[in-house]
């Protein structure tokens, strides 16, 4: 079981280095099977199986141009959530998004990610598939 300490801390990384967009930093938080579900229909839904999957679902979304506001961290028995507030505009789009990014972890590292959103059809809208 890990200490509270270290779950906060983890997240406290993961969210940096989201925000830094630092793809060998979040590699480093992952177990090697990680994986990371979203919902909807678009570019960015559905699962990414494997670690370096999830690395690469991350660069996507931050490609966007997206500002991953932390609200707050929630901290399980045994896992940890952070709850964030993603926005971007891209062209005559705009993405105010209320969020859980629901992490599981295992021998301290995070091993699935699940993300449960305010506004599917905004999130669909903002990545929509080309």
């Amino acid at each position: 079981m890990h200490t509270y300490e270290t779950k906060l801390a983890l997240a406290k990384q993961f969210h940096a280095a989201l925000t830094r967009r630092d793809w060998q930093a979040i590699r480093k938080l992952l177990t090697d099977d990680a994986t990371w579900v979203l919902p909807g229909d678009n570019q960015i839904s559905g699962p990414a199986v494997g670690a370096e999957a999830v690395v690469a679902r991350a660069e996507l979304i931050a490609s966007f141009g997206l500002n991953f506001e932390l609200k707050h961290i929630l901290v399980s028995r045994d896992n940890v959530a952070l709850l964030l507030h993603n926005t971007a505009r891209r062209n005559d789009l705009v993405l105010d998004e209320h969020l859980a990014t629901v992490c599981t972890l295992r021998d301290c590292k995070i091993a699935a990610i699940e993300t449960y959103l305010s506004d599917l059809p905004g999130m669909n809208a903002f990545f929509a598939r080309n």
